[in-house]
């Protein structure tokens, strides 16, 4: 008996170092998300508060954590945004799971001291009406929330959405046999359908269509399903009017209105982390070359003089060249610490958050959708993953199987196809190494915040009675005082120097209040002050962003 009881501890121990090891059984859904960050203020009352910025259309929280010592509204920021589009459920994990890390590590020193210069803030998931659906009976890739919509144009909402023919639980593909096709068979992999290639001599014999039926009889197949808009199209930054799912103006929806409202009443965020497809980790921003550059803030503009004044050109759409190189430093580390290789090119969507985050709010933003494949150059993505995901044993494929379609009357229709979500989520046996690692990233990069400091104070005699007080305010950050993008922006806090004279002092030369430049990392702008009188002098510099010092000199 005893035996036996060895044998079942040492085996239950066995289960849960596994369990630890291997990372999470599945994606959590959103009721255990809301449960999980709730446990959070619960057990760091000291160090963590939560709150719902909004509640979509569909009636669901958009979740807001923070974590930090102190007043931490008034303390340097990162603000760290997941869920932007609802089909990628890693960023939820990754989001969620740095809340829970960086609590649980709070005690170490390293996070201690970062957490008492720092705030964070972090939303697991800013799209959960379309997040949802990866939990629900019948899972499809969705983007859009719960808002009903006339995707059409037809005056009806919601009235050709998808069917489940084959009774899988998942949407995938049509395909029906037409020699009218465009589609072919893939040279690559029999499964996959493609374009046919007349540049290669192929033709086509297939039309391949989303499963479902053709509701509202317009040769338009599953157009006009639940919702909505994307979160990730409703942004300002190159908005895409009656673009598929923007909405009908930019921040049209409570929850893109909820999350701004946060982020433009936090001035002390200095960069902006997104978990979604947009990705400048992988593969950094490019700044254009020099002879192709607009003039941007601070470059007079070829228009020249105006009405006696400069003319500034305030709009660029592309990186600017100070913050290429700090996009260019973190994703070099991205790359070193996670272990990613060969990102694929991602495509700037209009509308999208993470350009919104750099080019409108003005703050260091980075994004990156946590994991990918790799895929050979020239290939096909779904015949490369098929590989992959043979190789990984992901059950990735709906093999193709013959249904009866009241919409193609003799002819043969099967569906089947691609399996929703497997392509950019990976398998949850994965989720705790990404965790971690996406983890160690963040705190390296938080650990290169801007951050001042006093050197070479000096006071000495200039005079009968009159003291020169010196000093240099420096930046021993790696990253700016703020985004080049941000330096002409309204939402970004102008950083000051003020000195405030002692009891019987008098300024005699130098302004009391001063602006401070911005600062890239390692750089110092000094400061002279003449003083009528002795004592003590205040001095204070900074602004929320990068947070404020003060010293006291005695003037002697």
């Amino acid at each position: 008996m005893k035996k036996l009881l060895r044998i079942l501890i040492t085996v239950f121990c066995t289960m849960i170092i596994t369990t630890l090891v291997s990372g999470q059984e599945r994606y959590i859904d959103p009721g255990q998300l809301a449960r999980k960050i709730s446990a959070f203020e619960k057990s760091y009352p000291a160090l963590c508060s939560v709150r719902s910025l909004a509640r979509t259309s569909g009636g669901k929280d958009i979740w807001l954590i923070t974590v930090g010592t102190g007043d931490r509204d008034n303390k340097p920021a990162i603000a760290i945004v997941a869920g932007v589009e609802g089909n990628y459920l890693l960023g939820r994990e990754l989001a969620a799971g740095f809340a829970d890390n960086i609590l649980k590590n709070s005690r170490e020193e390293n996070i201690k001291d970062l957490l008492d210069k720092l705030t964070f803030y972090i939303l697991p998931d800013v799209n959960p009406d379309a997040s949802e659906q990866f939990f629900s009976g019948l899972k499809y890739e969705r983007a859009l929330n719960a808002l009903p919509t006339d995707d059409d144009k037809d005056f009806a909402t919601n009235e050709d959405p998808f069917e489940d023919l084959n009774n899988d639980g998942y949407i995938s593909h049509l395909r029906v046999q037409d020699p009218a096709g465009s589609f072919t068979v893939s040279e690559e992999d029999n499964r996959i359908m493609v374009s046919a290639d007349l540049s290669k001599g192929q033709k086509g014999g297939y039309q391949v269509y989303t499963e479902g039926i053709d509701n509202d009889k317009d040769d338009l197949w599953n157009e006009d399903g639940p919702g909505g808009v994307n979160f990730n199209r409703n942004l300002t930054f190159n908005y895409e009017e009656f673009g598929s799912g923007a909405g009908r103006y930019p921040v049209s929806e409570p929850e893109t209105r909820g999350v701004l409202d946060f982020l433009f009443d936090r001035f002390n965020i200095y960069t902006v982390f997104t978990f979604g497809p947009q990705d400048n980790l992988g593969q950094p921003m490019k700044a254009p070359e020099r002879s192709e550059r607009p003039a941007s803030s601070g470059q007079v503009s070829p228009q020249g003089m105006e009405q006696g004044r400069m003319r500034m050109s305030r709009r660029f759409t592309s990186i600017l060249e100070s913050d290429e190189s700090i996009n260019k430093l973190v994703s070099a580390r991205y790359h070193d610490i996670t272990g990613a290789k060969g990102a694929p090119v991602a495509s700037p969507a209009p509308g999208n958050f993470m350009e919104w985050a750099y080019f409108h709010y003005g703050r260091y933003s980075f994004g990156t959708p946590g994991w990918w494949f790799p895929v050979e150059k020239g290939k096909n993505p779904e015949a490369e993953f098929l590989k992959y995901a043979e190789k990984h044993k992901i059950d990735a494929f709906i093999p193709w199987t013959a249904v009866s379609h009241p919409d193609f009357p003799g002819k043969k229709v099967e569906t089947g196809g691609m399996k929703p979500f497997v392509m950019m989520n990976p398998p949850v046996d994965t989720l705790g190494d990404l965790i971690n690692k996406h983890y160690t990233f963040i705190t390296e990069i938080a650990a290169m915040h801007p951050e001042l400091e006093f050197l070479d104070v000096t006071s000495g005699s200039a005079g009968e009675n009159i003291r020169r007080l010196s000093l240099k305010v420096h930046n021993k950050g790696i990253f700016a005082t703020c985004a080049e993008a941000g330096d002409q922006n309204i939402w970004t806090r102008i950083m000051r120097i003020t000195l405030e004279p002692g009891k019987g002092q008098t300024l005699l030369s130098g302004l009391k209040v001063q602006r401070i430049r911005r600062l890239l990392g390692g750089e110092t702008e000094e400061y002279s002050w003449l003083i009528s009188g002795t004592g003590t002098v205040s001095v204070t510099a900074g602004a929320v962003n990068t947070g404020v010092i003060n010293t006291k000199v005695d003037l002697k």
